[in-house]
């Protein structure tokens, strides 16, 4: 018995190299067969001697080498009854060979061997190549052909089959599945801070995954399928594997780049593979990311392609999930951040039935994720987790933990025992700013004109009540940018009229200072013209606060109006929306100055004081402004 097992378990041999090793006996055996009798090596001095009896007929002398002697037929038959070395010799063709030193010298033997016998012997000179030549010709272009046949075929069978390989499995889902029987794999939704509400939402789906039959008594059926939206790198993939892990149940993993490939019907092929798979495995979860390389409209690109394998596969895709097929204890999750692309087909009850908000985390939420990054870290002390929230506003799950992996190598690089808070700020810098470039030579001019520029910047930013507060400002190059201000916005759900009004005017401010105390222009201004343009075009023609305009909107949500080549409103209207612009602008710009005329001895010594010491924090702007009017907002 377990001998048998022994051979049961042994791999089986691939059929490929069995087929070589045939072809090669048989090529072999081709090349080196011969029924017929092969010649036999000699020399001269028998040759002279079958020439002076008349025996010779021809004598070829091959490539001024090798002379071979083709004899009478009597006399083969002669040479081959009474010598038994000679027996094998064949009755056709040459039947003696041997090499010749020097042609000029064999001729002459041979002249005086024909002499003393008183017969000629016809002598022909002849150019062979070797037999592998004439092969090696003919055969190595099919050798390359099948040579360049197999390894294309074998990688497109790796590139595009399961886990066994092979040209068969082409159409094969390559789905990753994740054990969760590991605990130290398994992961939870301890695991995942924040993303509350989100939590709440998928919680039915692990709970109907655990007590089914609860849900059945009622007659409720589980949704099919959820779809995760929100930013890169808010948690979607991790919040999916925390479902399966919770749910205890097999979890395959796909990215939607997976069913597109260069042969047509593979990804459709791949979709129905990857169903059965989770068929097999019930109840199970399929996790497809990124699952707008599949999902777009279809429809929207008539005319500009010819290739329509993605819609193929989202058609196959759309049958799977609610066709007439029953995928019982399977169920579809899918992540993206273009949920506004998708196949409205895709999106419709039955299929996705939920759309899950997985956004930018808040505050607390902010805090909770610190607290999981920071674990690995050797941390100081006295580090306060929430501030830390407070200084990255507007960060991703993705973005903190890059923040954490910064400082750890800002305090290594300064051969530190811990990371300590000057770290995360450096860190929150570099992130946000770039890397600081010491190094670049700038002019006592240019350094002059960036300070006042900065300081522009921050006076009107600290005195209006609704800009975002400053948390410091250097004129350090960082990046592309030869100065910066760090602002800490306020987490608002809605902005009003006013305060985007505010925004523009801080914005306008560094252009402005560079007007007043040196009277010329410069580039400087670049990324602070481009953002108050954009707002002002927002502000018009998105929010609806242009009185001359009205309450209109003519943003698309959706990116899948009709009108996609042409501008959804007339040139008239378009000529309205440019000069409500232009008045935005010298509204936001009327109100800059006003301020920076009333502070303008407190904006030159801020500007002086940048010049001196490079970087200003908010206690030196308070000190020189004063505190900042309306409430205060750097508790909140």
């Amino acid at each position: 018995m377990a001998k048998n097992k022994r051979n049961i378990n042994m791999p089986r041999p691939n059929i490929m190299w069995l087929w070589s090793a045939i072809t090669l006996v048989i090529v072999g055996y081709w090349i080196f067969s011969n029924d017929e009798a092969a010649p036999i090596k000699s020399n001269w001095a028998t040759v002279e001697q079958m020439v002076e009896a008349g025996d010779v007929e021809k004598i070829m002398v091959v490539n001024r080498d090798e002379a071979r002697v083709v004899l009478k037929e009597s006399s083969t038959e002669a040479l081959r009854e009474s010598d038994i070395r000679y027996k094998s010799v064949p009755k056709s063709g040459h039947q003696l060979y041997f090499n010749i030193g020097s042609v000029d010298s064999f001729k002459t033997d041979l002249e005086k061997a024909e002499e003393r016998s008183g017969q000629s012997v016809v002598l022909t000179f002849e150019n062979e190549k070797p037999w592998y030549d004439s092969w090696l010709v003919g055969l190595l272009p099919w050798v390359i052909m099948f040579g360049v046949w197999f390894l294309l075929m074998r990688g497109m069978a790796r590139g595009g089959g399961g886990a066994g390989g092979g040209i068969m499995n082409v159409g094969k889902a390559r789905a990753q599945e994740f054990d969760q029987s590991d605990p130290d794999k398994r992961i939870t939704f301890k695991d995942v801070a924040g993303l509350e509400e989100a939590k709440v939402e998928i919680m039915e789906i692990v709970d109907f995954l655990k007590n089914a039959p609860k849900y059945r008594e009622l007659g409720a059926k589980i949704p099919k399928g959820a779809l995760l939206v929100g930013p890169p790198g808010t948690g979607k993939t991790l919040l999916a594997k925390a479902v399966a892990g919770e749910a205890n149940v097999p979890f395959l993993s796909i990215s939607g780049s997976d069913f597109v490939e260069m042969f047509v019907g593979v990804g459709a092929s791949r979709v129905r593979d990857l169903f059965d798979q989770a068929k097999k495995k019930a109840p199970c979860i399929v996790f497809i990311d990124e699952i707008d390389a599949i999902g777009r409209a279809r429809g929207k690109n008539a005319g500009f392609s010819g290739n329509d394998e993605r819609e193929n596969t989202l058609n196959q895709l759309l049958t799977e999930m609610d066709g007439f097929q029953t995928n019982a204890g399977v169920i579809v999750l899918a992540a993206t951040n273009r949920a506004d692309i998708l196949d409205k087909a895709l999106m419709r009850a039955g299929r996705f039935d939920r759309q899950i908000e997985v956004g930018l985390p808040e505050l607390n939420e902010r805090k909770e994720i610190f607290e999981v990054h920071l674990r690995k870290l050797k941390l100081d002390k006295d580090l306060d987790r929430e501030f830390l929230a407070k200084q990255t506003p507007g960060f991703s799950g993705a973005d903190i933990a890059n923040v954490c992996n910064e400082a750890a190598l800002i305090a290594a690089r300064h051969n530190k025992d811990f990371v300590g808070k000057e770290d995360f700020l450096a860190a929150v810098d570099r992130i946000i700013g770039g890397l600081e470039r010491k190094n670049k030579i700038i002019s006592p001019e240019e350094k002059k004109t960036i300070a006042y520029h900065e300081a522009g910047h921050a006076t009107v930013s600290w005195l209006l009540e609704h800009a975002n507060p400053l948390v410091k400002v250097t004129i350090i190059p960082r990046g592309k940018a030869l100065g910066a201000a760090w602002y800490l916005p306020e987490e608002r759900q809605i902005t009003t009229r006013e305060q985007m009004m505010q925004e523009l005017a801080s914005l306008l401010a560094g252009r402005i200072a560079e007007e007043k105390f040196f009277g010329h222009l410069s580039t400087g201004a670049l990324n602070d013209l481009e953002r108050v343009t954009k707002t002002c075009y927002a502000m018009v023609a998105y929010y609806g606060m242009s009185e001359e305009v009205g309450s209109m909107s003519y943003y698309d949500s959706t990116s899948q109006s009709d009108m996609a080549f042409t501008k959804p409103y007339s040139e008239r209207t378009a000529q309205q929306i440019d000069d409500e612009v232009r008045a935005l602008i010298a509204k936001a710009r009327a109100m800059a100055e006003q301020i920076i005329d009333e502070h303008r001895e407190g904006l030159i010594e801020l500007a002086e004081l940048l010049l001196d010491k490079e970087v200003v924090f908010t206690e030196d702007v308070e000190r020189i402004f004063g505190k900042r009017p309306g409430k205060e907002n750097s508790k909140e």
